[in-house]
């Protein structure tokens, strides 16, 4: 991965976690203590204080400015008939999305309907604390606050499944009810398993995540979904290509 990728990583990284952090505890670093650890931990890594101020104020649902922000979505076809949708959140509609068909358009796309492709989920991902608590721990609380599954990830993660209108709810419910930290909220766009489509090629992959890593310069965008599976591409290539994904 090029170091300008990283930095966009990283930088998408550290605007999701404050956002995150802002829409769940408050927006106040004074009285939000995990706020205040994300900014210092962005700000040794050198993030922008106007950045760090958007992501606060994009918690909050609102851009720094104060003008209410506007959740949109474009759905796009990229070259190997690769599926995408694009979460978009913006105080300015019109230039966004002007912006973004553009950047679709010069790597080869075109803005076509495909959300029918993918199925809308709500995730909340909860950090493994001291108590190691499992799926038989939590399952009774997590369907009283609105579940629909709950599972463990790799590291021992409980992972809850919602609708996506009660995304938020069922996190603030669980963080009370158990007394577990959010990892991640967040409402995502899982692709059907029958559409997928199957990276072969090193070139394929190399194109896709230059489009995903110019999507994600653009700060309006929150969120890059595919419809893609690994085919006969080497394991490395396949790997940073969903690192940049947010599914």
């Amino acid at each position: 991965m090029g170091v300008d990728a990283k930095k966009n990583q990283q930088r998408s990284m550290f605007s999701h976690e404050i956002a995150l952090a802002s829409k769940l505890y408050g927006g106040d670093p004074n009285s939000n203590p995990r706020l205040a650890t994300i900014l210092a931990n962005a700000k040794k890594a050198g993030f922008p204080k106007a950045s760090m101020e958007a992501a606060i104020a994009r918690g909050q649902g609102r851009s720094t400015s104060g003008a209410a922000l506007e959740n949109l979505t474009l759905e796009v076809i990229m070259p190997s008939q690769v599926a995408m949708v694009i979460d978009i959140e913006t105080d300015n509609r019109a230039r966004s999305l002007m912006e973004l068909r553009y950047l679709v358009k010069s790597h080869g796309g075109t803005v076509s309907p495909t959300s029918y492709l993918f199925t809308k989920k709500g995730r909340v991902s909860f950090e493994k604390d001291e108590r190691n608590l499992g799926v038989d721990e939590v399952l009774d609380e997590a369907i009283e606050a609105g579940a629909e599954d709950v599972e463990t990830d790799e590291d021992g993660n409980v992972v809850v499944w919602t609708e996506p209108q009660a995304t938020t709810s069922a996190a603030q419910a669980l963080m009370k009810s158990l007394d577990l930290k959010v990892q991640s909220s967040e409402i995502i766009w899982d692709a059907n398993e029958d559409t997928k489509v199957k990276l072969d090629s090193t070139e394929a992959v190399k194109a896709l995540s230059e489009f995903v890593d110019a999507l994600q310069e653009n700060t309006s965008v929150e969120g890059v979904y595919a419809n893609v599976a690994q085919g006969g591409i080497e394991d490395e290539a396949w790997e940073e290509l969903q690192s940049k994904l947010a599914a």
